[in-house]
């Protein structure tokens, strides 16, 4: 693996020994198809399609800086549809309706998500085998997540426009999105999908642009990362290059198939979503195949 991190301590670094053992904690509740979790000290609106994890894999989907449930569309509809998979997906604290967060946010916040939040998340949902999907942000949880514990569960990481460093594109264009929010209609069309529209806004681009942000650097955790990686990077990303793809393949000893979406931004699932689902459905039924078969929890 590369040894090119900031020499900045990460907030929570991957144990010295190897990754923290997974700790199975309170058990779970049956969920009904949309409503609130209690994790933690917030409520988390969430919505799941498809199957149970008792009867198929699940998908977890993570989203994006500025994302919530509602802002993921139909894509998990369309994500049950091509898997066979339970699609669950939610919105982290300070984002759609779930619980505000204290602002600013700790510049280790996705750190946070991924040691203390999401652990707690997935036993609440009876979590049993499956993947993580993240967007951006959610797609560094995810990353931080399967690099500092070790989950079985977990059988595989789809990441989209993951970012493992900070990169000077990334900045520029959270610096350019602060300026169009505060100056044309983005907030009153972000309002429509979060009910504290200034706390998720500020919340997410205040830590990226606060100076000390540059030296955010996870990519020591992927060298701990022992499932099967797929990342959709769009070919015309605004936030980053595919000098993430390059550090993954880097940094990581377990398989990464990386795919570029020719034209596709930031959003591939949205500006490409026929290319992002079948990336994604193929990499599930390899993945997740039990026995020769899928559709069946372990």
């Amino acid at each position: 693996p590369r040894s090119g991190a900031s020499g900045t301590p990460l907030p929570n670094p991957p144990p010295q020994g190897g990754r923290e053992p997974f700790r199975r904690c309170a058990p779970h509740m049956t969920l009904s198809p949309s409503g609130f979790l209690r994790i933690v000290s917030s409520d988390l609106e969430y919505r799941f399609i498809g199957p149970g994890p008792d009867a198929a894999p699940t998908i977890v989907m993570l989203h994006e800086g500025l994302g919530s449930v509602g802002l993921w569309g139909d894509f998990p509809k369309e994500l049950q549809a091509a898997t066979g998979c339970g699609v669950f997906a939610y919105s982290r604290a300070g984002y759609g309706n779930s619980s505000p967060v204290t602002l600013p946010r700790p510049l280790d916040y996705m750190h946070i998500e991924a040691t203390d939040v999401l652990p707690k998340l997935l036993d609440a949902i009876g979590f049993r085998r499956g993947l993580l999907l993240g967007h951006s942000d959610g797609a560094s949880i995810a990353a931080i997540y399967a690099g500092s514990r070790q989950d079985h569960r977990v059988q595989g990481l789809v990441l989209i426009a993951p970012h493992f460093i900070v990169e000077d594109i990334s900045v520029k264009s959270i610096a350019e999105i602060k300026r169009t929010y505060e100056t044309t209609d983005l907030k009153a069309k972000l309002a429509r999908w979060h009910r504290d529209v200034n706390n998720a806004f500020y919340g997410w681009n205040g830590a990226w642009l606060d100076p000390k942000f540059r030296d955010w650097d996870i990519s020591e955790y992927l060298a701990y990362i022992r499932v099967p990686v797929a990342i959709i990077q769009g070919e015309r990303d605004q936030y980053g290059t595919l000098r993430q793809v390059e550090i993954a393949r880097e940094e990581c000893y377990c398989p990464v198939d990386a795919t570029v979406v020719p034209g596709a931004g930031h959003s591939p699932h949205r500006e490409a979503p026929g290319a992002t689902l079948e990336a994604i459905g193929e990499f599930a039924s390899a993945v997740l195949r039990d026995d020769g078969s899928q559709g069946r929890a372990a």
